[in-house]
């Protein structure tokens, strides 16, 4: 008779070091989700920030993988890159908004510490590996080791967004996963501690002692960022799962950044949402149906609603938090006059994009309030392609108006916009682009800055029938904001397009002249 085998046993041993293969696994990739989204919010250009810390993450874990050969001990090795990751990883996010913050520099701290966890997350998996081997796992393969890996770089990829960012912010996630690491050390140390020495318990207590007395404080860790970050005082910072929000106060004066960019100023945001909203609504023969795409703040929304002829409006804004925090926070409702709060209001909080591609309804006016397009997520939306989707939102008279960009600081990043929009097609005519109406002012917190009317038909740029309530734009400034002095007047520059995206270039290149 032939002798049935029985299910193998895994002894308590062997099973801990898979299960710390994907805690591993998890740490190491939040480490570097959180190093690329730190470079992101301080050195801007998502995509080449992502791109680069992938790729030197990436040669970092080959060179560690590497260097593994040469530990002797592969237990007492595994602790010791425990131990290293705990600590550096975990005070990865720390040491980089410190860094920004006091010296203004961030690049060096961030790619050091960047190779050092990329050659420590390296030498995680052969050692565990080489531990399994000499322990004498039954049954050892080395595909379930990378099995175990695989699905925890799964894991954190899905976590992060949802559950790490929410809940935790970079500071605290970046702690809590240095501890993590520790906690994987711990466990090691005791499983195994007949193969551990002294210098290994004592290294451990103290790095844990650090890296649970910094996660217990990371509350004022960021309270001591921001102050050093922000000129005012911050009254609210919190990372949602699309960007960093902060909201600062002086006196009365308030200003709310994103990803640690001004988005607006109480001191002077009048002058730039008036010029956003009035003269394209002036303009427009109908103005019953007007379209927002960003402005979560509320601020054009404000404006709009002092039209007596719109009937309805719908805001369009990607982050929830924000419009939620406008909508109710007593110290924010007042900036925007409860314009949440209207019955001719309606916000949707969705991409642009995938908005405009797939709503039925047609607009009198579309305003387009976005950031500005630093990097390729937000330069599609300055694309020829998503002027030409929002062609297709307009009624047969519509117009759409912009925020472009400075036209001194990024002068081709502003007149790119302004062609790309010209050379939209026109659903009207065929064959034919749009017609344009560029126009600027100065408002103090960001300069000179300018915005594009466009619409398939031509319009007379009359003097605008505004509302009498305005603190700025009148019509003697407005006659004035369409007049371009001949250092920020046309000049060549490309239509921006989704394959190639030379606004991104315009732009960068433009602010770097002026301020790097």
């Amino acid at each position: 008779m032939s002798e049935v085998s029985g299910p193998v046993r895994v002894a308590p041993r062997e099973a801990w070091l898979l299960v710390a293969t994907f805690l591993v696994a998890v740490a190491g990739l939040i480490y570097e989700l959180i190093a690329a989204t730190v470079s992101s919010y301080l050195l801007g250009d998502s995509v080449r920030q992502f791109s680069f810390v992938l790729g030197v993450f990436l040669s970092s874990m080959g060179a560690g993988a590497w260097v593994s050969r040469y530990v002797e001990e592969a237990l007492p090795g595994f602790v010791w890159a425990q131990i290293g990751l705990g600590l550096i990883g975990g005070f990865l996010a720390p040491v980089l908004f410190f860094s920004y913050a006091w010296l203004g520099a961030v690049a060096l701290p961030l790619f050091a510490m960047l190779v050092a966890v990329g050659v420590l997350s390296g030498m995680e998996i052969p050692l565990i590996a080489r531990a399994l081997k000499e322990i004498g796992a039954p049954e050892f393969r080395f595909e379930n080791v990378l099995t175990a890996d695989y699905i925890g770089a799964l894991a954190a990829s899905i976590a992060f967004p949802i559950v790490v960012i929410p809940f935790l912010g970079l500071m605290s996630a970046s702690l809590a996963f240095g501890c993590l690491n520790l906690l994987v050390a711990g466990l090691s140390l005791w499983l195994f501690r007949a193969r551990m020495r002294a210098v290994h318990w004592l290294a451990w207590a103290l790095a844990l002692l650090v890296s649970l007395a910094a996660l217990w404080q990371s509350e004022r860790l960021v309270s001591v960022v921001d102050a050093s970050l922000f000129e005012d005082d911050v009254i609210l910072s919190e990372a949602t799962p699309y960007q960093q929000i902060t909201i600062t106060r002086f006196r009365d004066r308030v200003r709310l950044f994103l990803d640690h960019s001004i988005q607006f100023d109480t001191q002077d945001e009048y002058r730039y949402h008036e010029s956003l909203v009035h003269p394209v609504l002036s303009l427009a023969p109908r103005a019953e149906k007007v379209l927002i795409l960003g402005g979560g703040d509320g601020m054009a929304l404000r404006e709009v609603l002092k039209h007596d002829r719109v009937r309805a409006v719908t805001l369009v804004d990607l982050d929830p938090r924000v419009t939620e925090l406008f909508a109710t926070n007593p110290e924010l409702v007042p900036l925007n006059r409860g314009a949440f709060a209207d019955p001719r209001a309606t916000v949707v909080n969705r991409d642009a994009w995938r908005f405009a591609e797939e709503s039925t309804d047609s607009f009198d006016v579309i305003l387009i309030d976005l950031p500005d397009p630093k990097n390729i997520t937000l330069s599609k939306l300055y694309s020829r392609e998503f002027y030409g989707v929002l062609t297709e939102r307009l009624s047969a008279d519509g117009l759409m108006v912009t925020q472009a960009g400075s036209p001194l600081f990024a002068r081709q990043a502003f007149w790119s916009v302004a062609r790309t929009m010209a050379a939209t097609r026109n659903p009207i005519r065929p064959g034919a682009g749009l017609w344009t109406l560029p126009y600027h002012v100065y408002v103090p917190s960001f300069g000179d800055w300018g915005f594009v009317i466009a619409a398939p038909q031509q319009h007379r740029p009359r003097a605008p029938g505004l509302p009498r309530s305005l603190r700025y734009l009148t019509p003697d400034t407005w006659a004035a904001a369409q007049v371009f002095g001949s250092d920020i007047g046309p000049v060549e520059a490309e239509v921006n397009s989704i394959r190639d995206h030379a606004l991104v270039g315009y732009y960068n290149e433009g602010w770097d002249t002026w301020f790097r």
